[in-house]
């Protein structure tokens, strides 16, 4: 049952945000105030990533997941490796997605922002919708949008005006404002940004130097090998082999995009002060996954590792605590079975999301012990609290890599070659098989991976 005064929930997802790329968490250069004071006011999970996807828009099946509370391939109503021409994935009609769930229980649910999946399961969330965008990407400034009965009624997108992050923040900071309050809320607001084109407004371009911009501390010119997808279209965002000056110029309209929607989000946060709702209000900030930004020679998401995988997973409001990282292995798709706890619900059966509320506890036991993940039919990882496995197949060879996150978190040390490292990949290579049979997984068959081939 929903408790006497159950909390508002205000659920931010951007797109390609690095998990690392927010001041208050160590960063020596984005500027993100707003995002710094949700840190400080609130738990980061600072091991949260995705599971992965079966092609190469990784947001559709991220953002699934995270609707869901199902993991990868069952977030899908159809998973299959040829993706339809938009990219979408189609959640499935038994599926109740979390905002769906909500409504079961009295709460009101408002949607703006880009969507990634089908429109059925849009219509079937969702009480109200503004400044809806149904796709991947597009110009930050001429943002083809409808709105919710817009949708239903099947009429043509019209171009808004102004930049996404603005005309986003702006119909959520509105429906807070406006709502009945007769009601809980529980208000999505899907940015497309920092995703590219990255062209932040000047003023937030302005506040970075491309030449002052340091590079990932794991950048190489090109990736060490062929890891099945170097042709793809992010990876021809930049020259190859990666030239130092372009990829900083990459970072700091990064940056740029950054700072500006984390600028939209302070007026959205400053709203939620105003009505007096700040307090009983859950705000959750996500990214749908990272981005490599020149990191092992990869400029896309479309790779396992950290620097793709993690994302930035912040929760502030009643019944959390204040400025805590907490480094439980967590999937972003936990967020589902985090907030009906926190609410004080039941999730639905089928679920496969786990709620993070526990983790909290200090000295509890672990909420997972191990997460894999995987992309397309040439990558799969398995990860331990420090032991993380990656497995290529790539024109039927196979090959690995082994780091230690504790020592190496920037994997640039590959441990495979270790004779020492071969029992540990072993483990690793049986969970991942056993990961693989649990969730689904029939594209990348490795036949428990035998010490022999390690």
């Amino acid at each position: 049952m929903v408790r006497s005064a159950p909390p508002n929930i205000l659920l931010v997802i951007a797109d390609d945000h690095q998990a690392a790329a927010i001041g208050a968490l160590g960063h020596p250069v984005v500027r993100t105030p707003n995002l710094d004071t949700l840190v400080r006011d609130g738990t980061t999970f600072t091991r949260a990533g995705i599971m992965g996807s079966l092609m190469p828009a990784v947001c559709a099946p991220s953002r699934a997941c995270l609707l869901t509370g199902r993991t990868v391939i069952r977030a899908d109503a159809a998973p299959h490796l040829v993706a339809n021409p938009e990219f979408q994935v189609t959640l499935p009609a038994d599926a109740a997605t979390l905002p769906e769930w909500l409504r079961t229980v009295g709460y009101e649910t408002f949607f703006t922002g880009k969507w990634h999946n089908d429109e059925a399961a849009l219509l079937r969330s969702f009480d109200q919708g503004r400044s809806i965008f149904v796709g991947g990407m597009c110009d930050h400034r001429a943002v083809p949008v409808r709105d919710l009965e817009g949708i239903r009624r099947g009429v043509s997108p019209r171009v808004a005006q102004g930049f996404s992050s603005e005309l986003f923040c702006g119909e959520a900071e509105a429906f807070v404002r406006g709502r009945s309050r007769t009601r809980p809320f529980f208000a999505c607001v899907a940015l497309t940004s920092p995703h590219d084109p990255r062209t932040p407004p000047e003023q937030f371009r302005a506040l970075y130097d491309p030449k002052r911009i340091p590079l990932p501390a794991n950048f190489q010119p090109r990736h060490a090998f062929d890891n099945g997808e170097l042709a793809v279209r992010d990876e021809q965002l930049a020259a190859s082999p990666r030239q130092p000056a372009e990829v900083r110029q990459h970072l700091a309209d990064y940056y740029g995009m950054i700072s500006h929607h984390d600028a939209c989000l302070g007026r959205l946060f400053g709203a939620l002060r105003e009505t007096g709702d700040e307090e009983n209000t859950i705000v959750v900030y996500v990214s749908d996954h990272g981005l490599a930004l020149g990191g092992h020679g990869l400029m896309g998401k479309q790779n396992i590792y950290e620097h793709s995988r993690r994302v930035p997973l912040i929760l502030r409001g009643p019944g959390l605590p204040r400025g805590r990282q907490c480094a439980v292995l967590a999937y972003s798709l936990d967020v589902y079975a985090t907030l009906c706890e926190l609410v004080g619900i039941n999730p639905p059966d089928g679920i496969e999301s786990r709620s993070l509320v526990p983790g909290l506890v200090p000295g509890a036991p672990p909420i997972r012990e191990e997460l894999g993940a995987l992309y397309m039919d040439c990558q799969r990882m398995m990860m331990e609290e420090r032991w993380k496995l990656i497995v290529y197949k790539v024109n039927g060879r196979v090959r690995v890599q082994l780091f230690d996150l504790e020592t190496d978190p920037d994997e640039m040390a590959d441990q495979s070659h270790r004779p020492e490292s071969q029992p540990i990949m072993a483990r690793l290579g049986s969970r991942l098989d056993a990961w693989q049979r649990e969730v689904g997984d029939q594209w990348m068959h490795l036949s428990g991976i035998p010490a022999a081939r390690l």
